[in-house]
């Protein structure tokens, strides 16, 4: 197999680190505008089967020729990116998936499914962490149920140490968590889309030690697609963020008091962005270069009725001491790495573009996830 991942961030560099570690791939060309910026435990892996490509992913051109003879491309570029990069892939006849970021663009993107399908290539947008493996989870549940009435999601990316006030670390843009935090969520209540708002409907959870409580809010955008694929078949829908108690109340006084705002106001006769402001600001306090993280998922899927089946899945994950691989990019860029793999090897066998939870089988996605010690536990 010949692979192309397109970012060489963090979760674009785990994608490829995980990659190079699979035995049948036979290269892997890491593209990115400043390919040679790699984060140390990319660096340190010496393999002859890994090329550093320079790449300006916005130049047309220049993507349909880096696109060219590889037999999968996996997208960990900035979600603006996505739509040019699954079209050059299917206009190519090779395989698409990406981290997805915004449904917008994955709407668009399925509108590729035809041209996709005559090419015989598969893309699959949404294919990390969140959107992504909770999608597929979800899916599974709702298959096992049957007739599912509420499907609800929480995941969250934490440090294992918090220090206040807000006892979180930066483990993803933090641009990116601010979005989540000011953009409602779609969520299904009475089996049609609705949207809620961010930092609301505060609910508390218990995980195993040394983990122990946590809370849970809505954000947007973490299952993407899924109030749409399932309205009128499941009741109640929802896709929650997990903090450590007392988060989300300090962010929504932040939120209310205008500092995450994006229009600019006048500071002493000076044009400033409350949001950048905010960002410049605490991003190094927030910014913990040897901080280590975990995540935190639980899915939960019940059925309707007294006698309504149930199907539950939690994970725990931590940072890789060994490689120096974050809890963050084992589960986003991993997961990325093996849909990539999976329609390269034709265990994604359906071409066209769909998202995950309509293309990737849940047993070998889980499976190939223990491989690598990422364990999702049935409860």
């Amino acid at each position: 197999m010949r692979m192309l991942v397109l970012g060489a961030g963090l979760q674009g560099s785990a994608c490829a680190y995980d990659l190079l570690r699979q035995p049948e791939v036979e290269r892997v060309t890491l593209a990115d505008l400043h390919p040679d910026r790699l984060p140390p435990f990319l660096k340190r892996v010496k393999s002859r089967r890994l090329k550093l490509r320079a790449l300006n992913a916005g130049s047309a051109a220049a993507l349909r020729a880096t696109v060219k003879g590889h037999d999968a491309v996996m997208c960990a570029l900035p979600y603006y990116f996505n739509y040019a990069v699954s079209r050059a892939a299917v206009r190519a006849g090779v395989h698409h998936t990406d981290l997805g970021g915004n449904t917008a663009i994955v709407m668009k993107q399925k509108r590729l499914d035809r041209e996709a399908r005559k090419r015989g290539v598969s893309v699959i947008p949404d294919c990390g962490l969140a959107p992504g493996m909770v999608n597929i989870i979800a899916a599974e549940g709702i298959r096992r149920v049957g007739q599912a009435e509420t499907v609800k999601i929480y995941v969250g990316g934490l440090p294992q140490r918090p220090e206040p006030p807000l006892n979180y670390q930066i483990v993803y843009s933090l641009e990116g968590v601010l979005d989540y935090y000011t953009t409602p969520s779609w969520v299904l209540r009475e089996g049609k889309p609705a949207r809620v708002d961010a930092l609301s409907e505060l609910e508390d959870l218990d995980f195993p030690p040394p983990v122990g409580r946590l809370e849970a809010f809505h954000t947007g955008g973490g299952i993407s697609t899924l109030p749409w694929a399932y309205e009128g078949k499941v009741r109640t829908m929802e896709y929650k963020t997990l903090r450590y108690p007392g988060h989300a109340a300090i962010m929504k006084a932040i939120r209310e008091l205008g500092l995450l705002d994006t229009r600019a106001v006048s500071v002493k006769g000076t044009k400033v962005v409350p949001r950048d402001a905010f960002i410049a600001t605490v991003a190094p306090g927030l910014t913990k270069s040897a901080g280590r993280d975990l995540v935190a998922l639980r899915i939960e899927v019940t059925g309707g009725g007294r006698n309504g089946k149930r199907a539950a899945w939690e994970l725990l994950d931590r940072y890789d001491e060994r490689t120096g691989i974050s809890a963050m990019m084992r589960t986003t860029g991993y997961s990325l790495a093996i849909t990539g793999v999976m329609q390269a090897d034709g265990r994604i066998s359906e071409k066209g573009a769909r998202t995950p939870d309509e293309a990737v089988p849940f047993g070998p996605y889980v499976e190939e996830l223990r491989k690598r010690g990422v364990e999702i536990r049935e409860i």
